[in-house]
């Protein structure tokens, strides 16, 4: 058995459980931090769980592992666990004495239903795929959870510190998207929908308690907006700026802290590769020559962000640059396009959420697109509701455009089904070989090759990456300044003045 046991070091652990929720520190307040997207539940199991988990994980839900801020996998409602020699049983230990907040105490039952739920069959869990690796799972006592696995699956403890894998409790499982009930140290008071989420402490937390009184997520998505909330004092934090160019008038403010983080978002276009023209390897390599990312980067982030020639964040210690792969050149963009049939050019459908930074990008894409003889005709979608059912769900596009917040998700060109309707047996052979590596080298060389088997086949147009541009008051601490998992984690924010 290989052990795998991380705990909190110098005895802190038995501090901190002692310690439990005796009292908020003397100075506590509240918190308040804006998002741009509003999510449809506050479940981050259920459908896409990316704006979910920014309101509610850490917050109020909590897994058998977590992500830190440093893209670390840390104990969490599991204190340690095991690895068998062959990789494919998994035994954890949890932890005592927590109990949920409706007062139903924590154990390898609800663990087990946890994640039963995300591999059922009406499972809407938005990232399924990552766990289905585990065949079988089993609770011999109240604190051990034991996952078989039907082959080797090297980056699921990763996943399982993701927000789609927290532990819900049986009896809250199904109104978890309106009336949350989790295991963490703020408790949802209320849902303003179209405007704010409000959470106070709770005084039930298993662990240290938090130093602000309570948190508000703030629903803004004009950017303009954020910006004005910061100045106004109606928000404390926006984790994540939405227009670059308003970033500036922030970082010389003694008000406030502004850090230009590494974030995991990348910005991709990406195409329906079922539909005529898109099918064409020449017509996807024409498009992305078409555009010239350096000054897509510029006009659309004020500088802000990074070119990226595949779906790989430069934040990931595993990215690889192969921009240069498919550089900008109109001139040979159109010699492809003739040798694919269409020297004459074709038009086609631009299906674009509104998202600043996606109908900015798409604008521009257009102008470049014109260069080389093809008309974009830009049709805005609603986010997330329109987009979700209409591109996500049902792939009636051509091309679109969007963010993909969560971290290394690379593994979603070997779904099917999945938007891009990318079909690659090769691409699937290939992240099944990463899954199954006995060893980090491997892992590592598995994803390398990953990497270029993309930026070469281009089911999507790589873009950039997205900064994380984080602006807070002064005199808060504890903030995130990078972001290797999409959240607005309030559990360490502490006021200092």
């Amino acid at each position: 058995m290989t052990r795998h046991l991380i705990s909190l070091a110098g005895g802190c652990l038995a501090v901190l459980l002692a310690t439990g929720t005796a009292g908020l520190a003397q100075n506590a307040k509240g918190v308040t931090f804006a998002q741009s997207v509003e999510p449809q539940g506050l479940d981050p199991t259920v459908s896409s769980p990316v704006a979910a988990g920014q309101v509610t994980w850490q917050n109020v839900f909590e897994g058998l592992v977590a992500i830190d801020r440093d893209g670390e996998i840390v104990p969490q409602l599991a204190t340690e666990w095991t690895v068998s020699d062959d990789g494919l049983t998994y035994r954890f230990t949890l932890r005592e004495g927590v109990t949920f907040q409706n007062g139903t105490p924590f154990d390898s039952a609800i663990a087990k239903f946890a994640i039963d739920r995300i591999l059922s069959e009406g499972s809407t869990n938005g990232q399924k795929a990552n766990y289905t690796a585990i065949a079988d799972v089993q609770a011999p006592d109240p604190q051990t959870l034991v996952l078989k696995l039907s082959g080797r699956n090297a980056d699921l403890l990763y996943w399982l510190g993701y927000p789609a894998a927290v532990m819900v409790e049986p009896s809250s499982a199904d109104t978890n998207g309106t009336s949350p009930v989790g295991t963490g140290p703020f408790k949802v008071d209320e849902w303003r929908k179209g405007d704010r989420v409000i959470m106070s402490a709770w005084d039930g937390y298993w662990g240290e308690a938090p130093e602000v009184s309570g948190v508000t997520a703030r629903f803004i998505g004009d950017a303009q907006a954020q910006a004005a909330a910061l100045q106004s004092g109606q928000v404390d934090i926006v984790g994540d700026l939405s227009a670059p160019e308003l970033f500036a008038q922030f970082t010389d403010d003694l008000g406030f802290t502004a850090v230009a983080g590494a974030g995991e978002m990348e910005v991709v276009a990406g195409m329906n590769n079922a539909r005529p023209p898109f099918d064409d390897l020449r017509v996807r390599q024409a498009l992305m020559m078409a555009i010239d990312r350096p000054s897509l980067v510029e006009a659309v982030s004020a500088g802000e962000g990074t070119p990226i020639g595949t779906h790989f964040s430069p934040a990931n210690p595993l990215y690889q640059d192969l921009t240069d792969l498919f550089p900008y050149d109109p001139d040979k963009a159109r010699t492809l396009l003739a040798e694919a049939g269409h020297g004459d050019g074709f038009s086609f459908d631009f299906k674009v959420p509104n998202r600043d930074y996606a109908q900015r990008s798409a604008q521009i894409m257009q102008a470049f697109f014109a260069q080389i003889g093809v008309t974009a005709n830009i049709q805005t979608s609603d986010f997330p509701a329109a987009w979700i059912q209409d591109v996500f769900k049902d792939t009636n596009y051509d091309m679109t455009i969007i963010g993909h917040a969560e971290p290394l998700d690379i593994g979603i060109y070997a779904r099917d089904p999945y938007y891009f309707n990318y079909d690659n047996p090769a691409f699937r052979d290939q992240m099944a070989a990463i899954a199954a590596g006995t060893s980090d080298a491997e892992r590592q060389e598995g994803y390398r090759a990953a990497q270029d088997m993309l930026a070469r086949d281009l089911p999507a147009l790589f873009l950039f990456s997205y900064p994380k541009l984080g602006v807070w008051k002064a005199g808060l601490e504890g903030v995130w300044e990078n972001g290797p998992v999409p959240a607005n984690d309030m559990t360490d924010v502490r006021w200092t003045k």
